[in-house]
């Protein structure tokens, strides 16, 4: 019975942690895809000179976008060290804060008809500033979430973060959806976009609460124990490099395909329905909600069957599949029929979510708890610089240039093949238990597990 019932607690509590991850995930990218959409349907129309073609002018926006995966390594570096010594929870109330505060400030951004060139330098600095702290937030989310998981579930509960990243993105498209469809396309331009990056004040709230309500886990509090009473044992970049630097690589080339086939399905797609196919708006944002839906509830029932099946077969299943939506989407795109694209950008978000759902539990699984917050930033958010951050510009280039889907289907397939060999070089973790990693890390940096047995005994 008194096992029973410790068993409910740890339920309540573990639930409690994914609430908190979420709420602050959600809120940060609400705002970080907030801005993706409007970069394609509002700011390259205000911060940029019409020069007579639409696609020159995205390009721009979508570089002031990309600032934003350029600062995201460097988020990641100075929360992750930072995250190791202090602890998850406070860089992770430090994140929402700082991404909260340059979105609002977006809002209020004086247009380049009122004060030319300086507009889109203020953009380019307030974008910087929320890459930095979205660099930040991921690997503290998730591994709140992933050191307090069980062991067997681990796939599961940490991808309950990753569900996070939709459904900010589907609040986000609801936003500029409800206010695309009130206003019409001259109000919508002059001011009602704002209402979007304003409204990031309000969630920033909520989540802040939240994650003051929960604690980091024990497994954290006793390396950060142990770091204390060693000073010899060390953490942040340096040391990922030197001791896992294997892990570290396998987590960039993991990272690479799966990250260029979000943006092409969620950014490039809306690019290309807007300038190809001439859709509306409303309707491109209205498939963009179905779409985000169905991949928020998708994430977690793939998080589940990693811990069934392994983290390899399912994540080389996504990869495999990436290749034919790449080949696939374009044709079924310009079917111009809206129930077919509507398949098509879900079934890219399926195959997204095969990849993205276990990569919580992977990265985790590869670093000791003295240095996995810069272990799992640095894997994630480097890679995002020339992946994510470059897909829409290149997909966009390549566009314009050959006026064919053809090459941009062949970036695809080539940005999954260079993931498939990270597969093959990936060691299958399914159930690992985070104890015993950071025990063979003493033992592989010479330590005899001693400061452990201390703090075990204490208990």
């Amino acid at each position: 019975m008194v096992s029973e019932t410790s068993s409910k607690s740890e339920r309540k509590g573990l639930r409690r942690v994914v609430a908190a991850s979420m709420a602050g995930t959600v809120v940060e990218w609400y705002e970080f895809f907030l801005y993706a959409t409007a970069a394609t349907l509002v700011f390259n129309k205000i911060f940029f000179p019409d020069n007579g073609n639409d696609l020159d002018n995205i390009i721009k926006a979508f570089l002031t976008y990309a600032v934003g995966f350029i600062a995201r390594p460097i988020g990641g570096i100075v929360f992750g060290h930072f995250g190791d010594k202090y602890g998850r929870k406070h860089l992770l109330q430090v994140a929402i804060v700082l991404v909260g505060a340059t979105t609002f400030l977006m809002g209020c951004l004086p247009t380049f008809n009122s004060i030319g060139y300086a507009a889109p330098v203020m953009l380019i600095v307030l974008r910087f500033a929320q890459g930095f702290a979205v660099g930040g937030e991921w690997g503290g989310a998730v591994l709140l979430v992933a050191e307090h998981a069980p062991n067997k579930e681990r796939g599961f509960w940490a991808s309950w973060p990753q569900a996070a990243v939709p459904v900010g993105n589907l609040l986000a498209t609801i936003v500029l959806l409800v206010l695309s469809s009130a206003l019409s396309d001259e109000a919508f331009l002059a001011w009602g976009w704002r209402v979007g990056f304003w409204l990031s004040v309000v969630i920033v709230i909520v989540g802040y609460y939240i994650r003051t309500r929960v604690s980091d886990a024990p497994i954290f509090q006793e390396a950060k124990a142990e770091l204390e009473q060693n000073a010899a044992a060390g953490y942040g970049v340096k040391e990922v490099f030197k001791r896992y630097p294997r892990g570290v690589f396998t987590a960039m080339g993991l990272r690479f395909g799966e990250n260029i086939m979000y943006y092409m399905v969620v950014t490039f797609s809306i690019t290309y329905m807007a300038t190809q196919l001439k859709m509306d708006t409303s309707t491109i944002l209205g498939l963009m909600l179905i779409a985000h839906v169905i991949h928020a509830i998708l994430v977690p029932l793939v998080g589940r069957f990693t811990d069934t099946r392994g983290r390899r077969p399912v994540y080389g299943t996504g990869v495999i599949l990436m290749m034919i939506w790449g080949v696939a989407a374009f044709p079924l795109f310009n079917t111009a029929n809206h129930a077919i694209i509507l398949s098509t950008i879900v079934l890219g978000l399926a195959v997204h979510a095969l990849m993205y759902a276990g990569q919580p539990a992977i990265m985790a699984e590869m670093f000791p708890t003295r240095m996995r917050y810069s272990g799992v930033s640095l894997g994630y958010q480097v890679t995002s610089i020339v992946a994510g951050s470059m897909a829409p510009i290149i997909a966009t280039w390549l566009l314009k240039v050959y006026g064919s889907w053809v090459p941009v289907a062949g970036y695809i397939v080539f940005a999954a093949l260079v993931t498939l060999v990270a597969v093959y070089f990936m060691k299958e973790t399914k159930g690992a238990d985070l104890g015993a990693i950071d025990e063979a890390d003493r033992l592989a940096t010479g330590g005899d597990g001693a400061a452990a047995q201390q703090m075990n005994a204490k208990k």
